[in-house]
């Protein structure tokens, strides 16, 4: 019998161009690696794209990274989503992917019952995490702090941890909206599966010779049948 645990590649949609980004994806991805046990294992684009390549080497290696993770997470922050988050969620719907979309932004910024573009709801396999981190954040910082001037705090870190366990409330959180995406049942038909993935090959443009795609595509289709993920 194998011990050994059962875990997942999560792919890690979100926005990367500054500092706050980039922390936040890396601190949020290890948080739910060490919530779950080393189940969801999240793959960040900001770690894997060929930077100084030209930019459609890098949007097809994005592409060709989430058709073969397991699930996928979509961060949602923003007045205005990050468009290229939002497209890496559609192209993840096309083929079935479980999704979890992900705002901790507490602005509305919607026009129906979710706080984000109603064009954006309403599909299948997804979970929606709405957290309110900055309520979060106050609650830890008041639980956790006595009055203290500024050295101490900048000194001691004190922002820096109570920012940490908000993150670690998120990813919780994150972990039990992944747990419920992976028990929701496919959308996509079995008899129809070949020719999707066959299409979702051709669909993007990606560069490449189409029997390779078509060959790449099945692979990733076989992977996800072999899971029992469609």
């Amino acid at each position: 019998m194998n011990s050994r645990k059962k875990s997942y590649t999560v792919y890690f949609g979100s926005e990367l161009f500054s500092l706050k980004h980039l922390i936040g994806n890396a601190y949020l991805a290890e948080a739910i690696y060490e919530k779950s046990h080393g189940k969801y294992r999240c793959k960040l684009p900001q770690d894997f794209e060929p930077r100084g390549k030209n930019p459609r080497s890098v949007r097809d290696q994005d592409i060709k990274t989430l058709l073969k993770c397991d699930l996928g997470l979509f961060n949602y922050d923003g007045s205005e989503l990050d468009s290229g988050t939002v497209i890496e969620y559609m192209i993840a719907k096309f083929a079935d992917i479980p999704s979890v979309i992900l705002r901790s932004d507490i602005r509305q910024a919607g026009d129906g019952n979710d706080p984000w573009n109603l064009m954006s709801s309403f599909f299948p396999r997804t979970i929606n995490v709405v957290a309110n981190s900055l309520g979060d954040y106050k609650v830890i910082t008041k639980q956790r702090r006595r009055k203290l001037d500024d050295t101490i705090r900048l000194a001691g870190q004190q922002s820096s941890a109570d920012a940490q366990l908000m993150c670690e409330h998120v990813a919780s959180q994150c972990v039990r909206a992944l747990d419920r995406a992976l028990q929701l049942k496919p959308a996509l038909p079995k008899r129809l599966r070949s020719d999707v993935y066959k299409w979702i090959a051709l669909m993007p443009g990606l560069r490449g010779k189409t029997n390779i795609l078509n060959k790449e595509l099945k692979t990733i289709l076989d992977g996800k049948v072999a899971k029992r993920l469609l």
